[in-house]
């Protein structure tokens, strides 16, 4: 059993590796001095541990914890730079906010695209202990009835839920793409976990606008077009 296990950890690292490796390419192509950065963040992390030691006498043992410190620190400003990065290169993406809410983290049930016209704008439901969450992406003007017969349609049907609406874009009083989840972890918990489960059962029962169409993860291609008959409002 310790050998399956060695074997399948030592298949994993490649692909880990692999994947840093994509990562990396990719947020420097958006931020080209992310290399620089690394470096420099990586050197004074080791570099203050070291002096540090110096003072007090153990540069070894210093050391070494300014050297895995040191890799923390880089592992965690390229994080947040790479996201960065990925938020940059989505935003003004049809579905681009989809994707965000696909990694919002547990405690969340969202579904993509309950409601859409035929220029594309989209509204994107989440719910949990929040509430629901109705996201928009599209042009504001036009979303905007897109979000009111959403909105209608939830205080018909869950009128004991709170309904809160967050509008993607960088326009006035919407939010950026790298904002949205922060904003959505800051609404107020006020329904218990068998609520939530009670609240997604009678949105599953109602259905919904793309229940019966196929959708891409991630950015929808722009030439998508909805099947005839579809309004622009969910079932």
């Amino acid at each position: 059993m310790a050998r399956k296990d060695t074997t399948a950890e030592n298949a994993a690292n490649p692909g880990r590796l692999k994947q840093i490796a994509l990562t990396y390419k990719m947020t420097r192509k958006a931020d080209k001095t992310i290399g620089l950065v690394l470096a420099a963040v990586g050197i004074a992390t080791f570099g203050v541990f070291l002096a540090i030691g110096f003072l007090l006498g153990h540069p070894i043992y210093l050391g070494i914890l300014g050297l895995l410190l040191a890799f923390l620190a880089s592992a965690i400003v390229f994080g947040r730079r790479a996201e960065r990065a990925a938020f940059g290169q989505m935003e003004g993406q049809p579905g681009a906010a989809a994707a965000v809410l696909d990694n919002i983290g547990r405690g969340w049930t969202t579904t993509p695209a309950v409601a859409m016209n035929r220029s594309q704008d989209v509204v994107h439901r989440a719910v949990g202990k929040a509430g629901i969450v109705l996201v928009t992406e599209g042009n504001p003007n036009r979303v905007k009835s897109l979000l009111a017969a959403e909105k209608k349609k939830m205080n018909r049907i869950v009128a004991d839920v709170p309904v809160h609406d967050v509008m993607v874009g960088t326009g006035e009083g919407q939010i950026p793409l790298k904002k949205v989840r922060t904003t959505m972890l800051k609404l107020p918990r006020v329904l218990t976990g068998p609520q939530v489960t009670a609240t997604n059962d009678r949105l599953r029962a109602m259905g919904d606008l793309m229940s019966n169409m196929p959708l891409p993860k991630g950015p929808m291609p722009k030439g998508m077009k909805l099947p005839k008959g579809g309004g622009g409002k969910a079932r």
